[in-house]
């Protein structure tokens, strides 16, 4: 699944040209679900950056600790609470890494998952208005999941999707038909991405250094 991300500070204009920035990339080395979160989404055909809540929370949600954080690719059209969201809001969160954990006979170990040149990464998300008791809104997402390639599916058995930046704005476009998003939705390449363990330091939210993401082994990566 997606329980933590690793947020390092990225040169997202770069990566995704003409992208206008409301509010600056919110960075962290361990951000864990129901914080605010950066997000990238189309507005009149402009990419924008902005901050949303990470937990999706339709109008009708009552509790928020049942938002739910990701949300499985296979089922975005059967399930009513991602199915208009899907077809008409998508957007993408600029990340540095993911982290998993790989169950071991006596504990846990935690995993980076990265790209193995450790560049930046677009994850797949949908995103719905939240409205507070105060009468204010924000704006909040969940990150869409596919099965882990054959690679890291023995630490993980899903991944957020990765949106390739050359399909970035086709992905975010209301415009796209939903059945053109959903091909979009497949485990990365197999060269793309890597893993390396990590300190289990990052088990706590509470840390936020960069001892969470520091290596204490070497990156399993596709063979050359």
């Amino acid at each position: 699944m997606a329980g933590r991300l690793h947020i390092a500070p990225l040169d997202l204009e770069r990566l995704l040209p003409g992208l206008v920035i409301d509010a600056p990339l919110v960075t962290s080395p361990n951000l864990a679900p129901r914080r605010m979160l950066s997000a990238i989404r189309l507005e009149a055909g402009v990419p924008r950056l902005g901050r949303l809540f990470w937990g999706l929370t339709p109008p009708w949600l009552e509790v928020l600790d049942h938002a739910p954080h990701c949300a499985r690719a296979e089922s975005l059209e059967e399930r009513p609470m991602f199915r208009e969201a899907f077809q008409a809001r998508r957007c993408l969160v600029p990340a540095s890494g993911v982290y998993v954990w790989k169950a071991q006979p006596r504990f846990k170990q935690p995993f980076l998952v990265t790209r193995v040149d450790r560049g930046p990464l677009l994850l797949a998300g949908l995103w719905c208005r939240f409205h507070t008791s105060l009468a204010q809104h924000t704006d909040s997402l969940a990150l869409i999941t596919v099965p882990a390639g054959p690679l890291l599916a023995p630490l993980t058995d899903r991944l957020p999707a990765v949106i390739a930046p050359e399909d970035a704005r086709r992905w975010l476009d209301p415009e796209t038909p939903s059945e053109a998003a959903q091909a979009m939705l497949v485990p990365a390449p197999r060269e793309l991405l890597g893993a390396f363990p990590v300190s289990r330091r990052v088990n706590s939210p509470a840390h936020q250094d960069a001892a969470c993401a520091h290596p204490v082994g070497p990156m399993l990566r596709q063979p050359d």
